[in-house]
C-alpha cells in the first residue's frame, strides 16, 4: 500500500502529534489496544485502516500515531474482530497490547475526535462562504463582460460551493460516508463543467465582446479568494476524502484564475475574444480533470 503514498506524506512523518479520528464513531468504554504498524506512513495508509474498521460492532475510536506507526483503537468486547481486520489491510499490523481503557484516556480521545470534527465543521463554513459569495459577484460581472472565462470559474464557484456543503454534511460521519460525500461532489462538478463548456460553445456561434478590464480585475479577486481557502483547508486536507476533494478543488480554482486574468490580458492586447473563449474552454477541462479525481478515490 506504500505504493500509493501521496506528495503529503513527508510533512506528515515529520510531525510527531497523534492524529485522532472521528472517521468510525465513538466507544463508549472497554479497552484499548494498540497496534505496530510497520507500513503505515503516511494518510492513504491511514484511511485504508479506517475504512477496515469503519463497519465494526460496536464502533471504534481510532487514535493514529504515524510518525512511531502505531495504532491505538478504543473498542468494546470485539478485540478479535478488530484484529482480524487489522491483519487484513496488509500493512503488517501486529498487536502490541490490549490494557483496559482508564476513564481519562477515553475521555481525551472522545474530546479530540469532537474537537477536529468541530474544527473542520468550521473551516468548511467558510469555504462554503466565500464560495457562494464569489459565485454571485462572478457570474454577474461575467454576464455583464461577456466572458466565458469568468461565466466558467462562477460556475466552479458554485460547485465548490456545493462541494463544501457535501464535505459539510460529511464531518463527524464514518468514513464510508465521506468517500460518498466526495464522490457525489465529483458528479456534481461533472455537470457543472459540462454546463461551462456549453456556454463556451454558444458563445462561439453566437458571438461576444469580452470585457478585459474586469476579466483581469475580478480575476484577481477570485484568486484572492481561492489563496485564501487553500490556506484555511491545508492543515485538514488529509483528514479524509471529503478534505482532499475540497482541496482538490481549491487547487484547480487557483489555476483558473491565473488563466482568466491572462486571458483577460490577451483580449486587451489582441483585440480578440478567442483568448477568453479558450480559457472557458481550458477552465472546463481542467474542472472535469478535478472531478475525474475525486471519483478515483478509493480512501
Amino acid at each position: 500500500m506504500t505504493e500509493q503514498c501521496c506528495g503529503s506524506c513527508n510533512s506528515g512523518a515529520r510531525d510527531n502529534t497523534p492524529q485522532i479520528s472521528d472517521g468510525t464513531g465513538v466507544v463508549q468504554g472497554g479497552y484499548v489496544s494498540e497496534y505496530r504498524v510497520p507500513k503505515m506512513d503516511c494518510p492513504s495508509e491511514e484511511g485504508v485502516i479506517r475504512m477496515a474498521l469503519d463497519g465494526v460492532e460496536p464502533k471504534v475510536t481510532l487514535e493514529f500515531d504515524t510518525p512511531n506507526r502505531k495504532v491505538r483503537i478504543f473498542h468494546e468486547n470485539n478485540a478479535e474482530v478488530i484484529e482480524e481486520r487489522m491483519r487484513s489491510v496488509g500493512l503488517s499490523a501486529t498487536l502490541e497490547s490490549t490494557l483496559p481503557v482508564a476513564d481519562d484516556a477515553l475521555a481525551r480521545a472522545q474530546a479530540s475526535a469532537q474537537q477536529e470534527a468541530q474544527r473542520e465543521s468550521g473551516i468548511l463554513k467558510w469555504l462554503l462562504a466565500i464560495n457562494g459569495i464569489m459565485f454571485v459577484i462572478e457570474i454577474t460581472v461575467g454576464w455583464w463582460a461577456q466572458s466565458t472565462g469568468l461565466i466558467a470559474d462562477s460556475l466552479d464557484m458554485f460547485a465548490d460551493a456545493a462541494v463544501y456543503g457535501v464535505a459539510l454534511f460529511a464531518v463527524g460521519h464514518s468514513t464510508r460516508m465521506k468517500l460518498r460525500a466526495a464522490h457525489l461532489s465529483g458528479w456534481f462538478q461533472v455537470i457543472l463543467a459540462l454546463g461551462a463548456l456549453s456556454e463556451v460553445v454558444r458563445r462561439l456561434v453566437y458571438g461576444s465582446d469580452p470585457i478585459s478590464g474586469l476579466m483581469m480585475s475580478f480575476g484577481l479577486v477570485a484568486l484572492a479568494a481561492n489563496v485564501l481557502c487553500l490556506l484555511l483547508i491545508a492543515k485538514s486536507r488529509d483528514s479524509g476524502a471529503h478534505m482532499k476533494a475540497s482541496w482538490i478543488f481549491s487547487a484547480n480554482d487557483v489555476i483558473a484564475n491565473l488563466g482568466v486574468i491572462l486571458a483577460g490580458f490577451l483580449v486587451a492586447w489582441t483585440g480578440s475574444r478567442y483568448p477568453d473563449l479558450v480559457i472557458g474552454l481550458m477552465i472546463g477541462v481542467v474542472v472535469l480533470n478535478g472531478a475525474r479525481r475525486i471519483l478515483k478515490m478509493k480512501s
